[in-house]
Parts: structure tokens; sequence; C-alpha cells
């Protein structure tokens, strides 16, 4: 499930983790059993759960946080630039909404 960090449920984490939310521009993975988990470690966490090849991605849990991390703030500051921005926003379907908390 997804749940923007505005929302209800978004506002509790950042509140029980004490974020800082003008520097927590990245993804946040959170799990009641495992906790919260950012950027880099959020990526793979997720990866791990997709279909073949994508599930490869793990292996770069071996590459210590702060490296991955600083590839995780590149790529993410440069992506607009490589693969370019869609100006158009999308209306989510019933299907894709369902998977929103909030």
């Amino acid at each position: 499930m997804f749940a923007p960090l505005q929302s209800k449920v978004g506002q509790q984490i950042i509140n029980h983790y004490n974020l800082e939310t003008s520097k927590t521009d990245s993804i946040l993975l959170y799990s009641e059993n495992k906790g919260l988990k950012i950027k880099s470690t959020a990526a793979l966490h997720i990866a791990k759960h997709l279909s073949f090849p994508n599930n490869m991605l793990t292996v770069f849990f071996i590459i210590p946080p702060f490296i991955r991390n600083w590839v995780y703030d590149f790529v993410a500051k440069n992506r607009y630039k490589w693969y370019g921005k869609q100006d158009a926003c999308m209306i989510p379907t019933p299907d894709l909404k369902a998977k929103f908390i909030d």
C-alpha cells in the first residue's frame, strides 16, 4: 500500500521516526515488523519482491549504504534530464486508487 508523506499515515510515520521532511525527498518503506527503510535500502527491499530480473538488484546490498545512497541521490537528481518528464498528471484507476492508504 502507498501513502503520501502529507497523509495522516505519512505524518504519523514522520512523527514517530522524527524525520526532517525538508530533507526527506526520497522513498520510504515502512513495515511494522522491520521498521523504516529509506532511499536505496527501501528501493532494494522493494526490488526483492519483484520478478526476475529486477529482484537481482538485491545483490547491491553488499555495497555500503553511504555509497548506495550517493548513487541513489545522483540518479534521483538527474532522472528527468536523462529520461524526460511527463507534463500530464495521471488519473488513477480504481484498482490503483485502492492501493493508497489515504
